[in-house]
């Protein structure tokens, strides 16, 4: 759990830098767009609000202890009514120019770089050399493949603020989150019995052995 958070966390502050880079990348230095402006927004959006909550947390941990605030399901209500409006505001645009057929590939693709994200984490975290035990390589695979719509929106909507097409732009990340949820729903129970059997046989072999008696 610790790991998994420190990725979801380390994430968010990765994408407020490697978002205006790959502005600069892609459009080049000759582009108009404002990148101290996005910078600046993606770190009061992203990281002050993360900042500001680990401050609170140490003067009201002890409350949230005793009461216990339904935080899950507050949080689960809040990324539906995103997920939501979000849809809305995007299919209910009349200049989106989306076809069937280029709707299919979008999925097709986003699937194939899902599943290729998820085959490399596992490659990497399960290679010989490392360090990592298996309950790490799950939280590597999930975490560090799977992004919310509560960090992309907002990204989107800063970095391509006032662009007509943007409803159109929202399209692979409407797709790319239920994706996710849905293979990680499917790989799960594969998953978990490939991480049981791991740390079965890593207590197996750590085991001391039995004297021989001669």
């Amino acid at each position: 759990q610790a790991a998994a958070i420190f990725n979801s966390a380390f994430g968010s502050f990765l994408g407020i830098v490697i978002t205006p880079l790959l502005l600069l990348l892609f459009l080049g230095s000759s582009s108009s767009v404002p990148f101290t402006s996005i910078f600046s927004q993606l770190f009061m959006t992203v990281v002050v609000p993360l900042i500001i909550g680990q401050i609170v947390r140490r003067y009201i941990k002890d409350w949230l202890e005793r009461k216990k605030p339904p935080f899950g399901a507050i949080s689960s209500c809040v990324l539906l009514m995103i997920i939501y409006t979000t849809f809305c505001d995007t299919f209910a645009n009349p200049n989106i120019d989306l076809d069937k057929f280029s709707l299919i590939v979008i999925v097709f693709i986003i699937f194939s770089v899902q599943m290729s994200f998820m085959f490399l984490t596992f490659l990497f975290s399960t290679r010989n050399n490392s360090s990592f035990t298996p309950a790490d390589t799950v939280a590597i695979i999930f975490c560090s493949t799977h992004k919310s719509l509560t960090l992309g929106i907002p990204m989107l909507k800063i970095v391509f603020a006032g662009y007509e097409h943007l409803s159109l732009i929202s399209v692979p990340l409407l797709i790319y989150h239920p994706a996710q949820i849905l293979l990680g729903s499917l790989l799960v129970p594969t998953i978990k019995s490939w991480m049981v059997s791991r740390q079965k046989a890593l207590k197996l072999t750590r085991q001391p052995k039995a004297p021989v008696k001669v």
